[in-house]
């Protein structure tokens, strides 16, 4: 099954898919070779920031495993908007205390981890900009429409 491995550095995401067995097992917060992943990332240190798997559930650093658990979350723990039941009140801020039940995955990533996200710690020889030259996306100024006046 392949993995969809986001690489960031220094505010630019790199995306990139690869059907290796060499990330099973591995945890968040483990440190990987960018050659493991793909032969032109030599020299790269990765670093796993997080996963997500086939139906979304995010990978969880303070849960060993690879399965799925039930764990009470508080905002800016793993939960990030307001619940539904607390509805459009003209209040922004979250009730004192508020506790949600969330589901998440493990820190350990399986074959049912789809996504795989990761950050650069050391550089490598060539840069992330030549080794991916299609996802570089340029600043295009679009020129002012002129107007064609048809003269009958």
């Amino acid at each position: 099954m392949p993995f969809k491995i986001n690489i960031s550095d220094k505010g630019k995401t790199f995306k990139l898919e690869v059907d290796t067995e060499f990330l099973l097992g591995k945890k968040i917060g483990e440190t990987i070779e960018g050659k493991e992943i793909k032969k032109e990332l030599e020299g790269y240190e990765l670093e796993i920031t997080g996963t997500s798997d086939i139906a979304g559930f995010p990978g969880f650093k303070n849960i060993e495993g690879t399965g799925l658990k039930k764990i009470l979350l508080k905002k800016g723990f793993g939960m990030k908007k307001k619940p539904r039941k607390e509805g459009k009140k003209g209040s922004k801020r979250l009730p004192k205390g508020l506790r949600l039940k969330k589901s998440v995955r493990g820190n350990t990533i399986s074959r049912d981890t789809i996504q795989i996200n990761t950050k650069v710690i050391k550089l490598g020889n060539k840069k992330l900009e030549e080794i991916f030259p299609e996802q570089i996306k340029e600043k295009v100024k679009e020129e002012p429409k002129q107007e064609v006046k048809v003269e009958s």
